[in-house]
């Protein structure tokens, strides 16, 4: 299910001063007194993503911004949706907000996507090192990785064993390499992520729709609470 949000700056700002973390933020605070409000603190897997905003410019009053955000829970969704509509002070930031309109909505699967947001991987995790595609160019590392990554966040979910046979997609087009800025803490950190403009599964079986519908709402690849690995279908 994914929540989209339409909203309006109520001051003029720069797009360098809201990064993932903020949005992030932003959809904590909405969650903090609800059902969902320790999600910040678990070390699990969060089960949402969210879009890039856009379009992608400069924050003025007079400008709509889009926001969309997905998860494979409804109930997730739906107590955002109603979160943010009782919530009064909205910030990015510190800069203040208010909502022009939100709609909840479900997308038909398709078996083609394109980045919503740069997809995200560790080469090495434990020295913090991310795939490069520039620098590795290896795309059956890529391949791997990203469909390990989703069986697993797949079968915590559901708390199955599923296994999907061959590879998470048939056919990709690299469009570009990121290096995306975030702080936290007053810290600067650079998280590098990949920009695909196909990611196509020839077809996809009767069993296998429930788990790509799933990464369709969860994200592809690391940092999906972080608004990494966002994908949406390409219609026909």
């Amino acid at each position: 299910m994914r929540l989209m949000l339409r909203f309006r700056p109520l001051e003029n700002f720069s797009f360098d001063e809201v990064c993932k973390h903020t949005i992030q933020g932003l959809i904590y605070s909405a969650l903090r007194e609800s059902g969902y409000g320790e999600i910040h603190d678990s070390p699990k897997f969060k089960f949402f993503c969210f879009s890039d905003i856009f379009p992608s410019t400069d924050f003025n009053e007079n400008e709509v911004k889009n926001l969309i955000i997905s998860s494979p829970d409804p109930n997730f969704i739906t107590t955002l949706y109603k979160s943010l509509k009782e919530k009064r002070d909205l910030r990015l930031n510190t800069y203040k907000i208010k909502i022009e309109e939100m709609k909840k909505f479900y997308i038909n699967l398709k078996n083609r996507f394109i980045s919503g947001s740069p997809i995200v991987l560790y080469k090495d995790n434990k020295r913090n090192i991310y795939y490069s595609f520039r620098r590795d160019g290896d795309l059956n590392f890529f391949l791997n990785r990203l469909k390990d990554n989703a069986l697993k966040k797949y079968n915590i979910y559901y708390s199955d064993d599923y296994y999907l046979e061959g590879n998470i997609f048939d056919n990709l087009e690299f469009k570009k390499e990121v290096a995306v800025r975030n702080f936290k803490g007053g810290k600067e950190f650079i998280v590098i992520g990949n920009v695909w403009s196909l990611l196509e599964k020839k077809e996809i079986k009767k069993d296998e729709r429930k788990f790509y519908s799933f990464i369709m709402e969860c994200g592809l690849g690391e940092k999906n609470s972080m608004g990494f690995g966002f994908i949406n279908p390409i219609r026909d």
